[in-house]
C-alpha cells in the first residue's frame, strides 16, 4: 500500500534537491571533520618535539593540549553549521513539500 501523497512527494523536484543538498552537506562536514581529526593524528605521530612544546615559556599547557581544543571547538562548529542549515533551509524545504502536497 502506498500513500498518493507520499507518491507525489517523492516525484517532486524540490524533494530530489532537498536529499542532495542535504546528502551533500552531510559528505562534505564529515570530510571536514575527518581531516580534522586526521591531521592531528598525524600531528601526534610524527610532530612529537612541535606538540610536546609549551605554549608559553615556562608553562606546563602544550601546543597539543591547544590544537586538541582547537579539533574539538572545530567539531562543535560544524555540527553547528549544519544544525543550522537544517533549522533553516531543510526545515523550509520540507514544509513546502508537505503544504504542496495537501
Amino acid at each position: 500500500m502506498s500513500d498518493p501523497r507520499v507518491e507525489r512527494i517523492r516525484k517532486d523536484p524540490r524533494f530530489h534537491q532537498l536529499c542532495q543538498s542535504r546528502s551533500n552537506l552531510a559528505w562534505t562536514l564529515s570530510a571536514l571533520v575527518l581531516a580534522i581529526y586526521m591531521a592531528f593524528i598525524f600531528l601526534v605521530a610524527f610532530g612529537g618535539d612541535f606538540m610536546s612544546a609549551p605554549l608559553v615559556a615556562g608553562g606546563v599547557t602544550t601546543v597539543g593540549i591547544a590544537i586538541g581544543v582547537g579539533v574539538i571547538l572545530a567539531a562543535i562548529a560544524l555540527t553547528a553549521v549544519y544544525v543550522w542549515k537544517a533549522n533553516t533551509v531543510f526545515d523550509e524545504l520540507n514544509r513546502q513539500l508537505l503544504e504542496g502536497s495537501k
